[in-house]
């Protein structure tokens, strides 16, 4: 139930973009909030976008809003987090993850599914 495969990851220059992933199957896609999240080297994992189950609300942390855009389609249990003027701050492993609940979005420990991770390179 509610797995998770993200994908479009990659090496970029700064100023640059990159368009991510998250296929998800299993019948209740729609009844989960989903979030991206990432991961830099020797940093705790943090909070990135979120997407109500509906596509109604979305949030977004501090540090991306104004450049990153999440969205769902629902009818192709597709997650995206499109990724416009990256900067080298932005290199990560990004996560997809599933969460029952919109208002727990940032809270990473609130996630109950998560994908493998896909691997961003933004070069200066």
């Amino acid at each position: 139930q509610a797995q998770l495969v993200e994908s479009g990851g990659g090496l970029v220059q700064a100023g640059g973009s990159l368009r991510l992933s998250c296929a998800a199957s299993g019948r209740t896609f729609s009844r989960y909030a989903i979030g991206w999240l990432r991961q830099a080297p020797g940093k705790e994992r943090e909070f990135v976008a979120a997407i109500s189950e509906r596509g109604a609300y979305t949030n977004y942390a501090d540090s991306v809003k104004g450049r990153f855009t999440i969205s769902r389609d629902n009818a192709k249990n597709t997650v995206y987090l499109q990724m416009n003027n990256l900067k080298p701050e932005d290199t990560a492993v990004y996560y997809c993850a599933a969460v029952r609940q919109m208002y727990n979005s940032q809270r990473v420990e609130a996630y109950n599914y998560w994908g493998q991770g896909t691997q961003v390179a933004v070069s200066s």
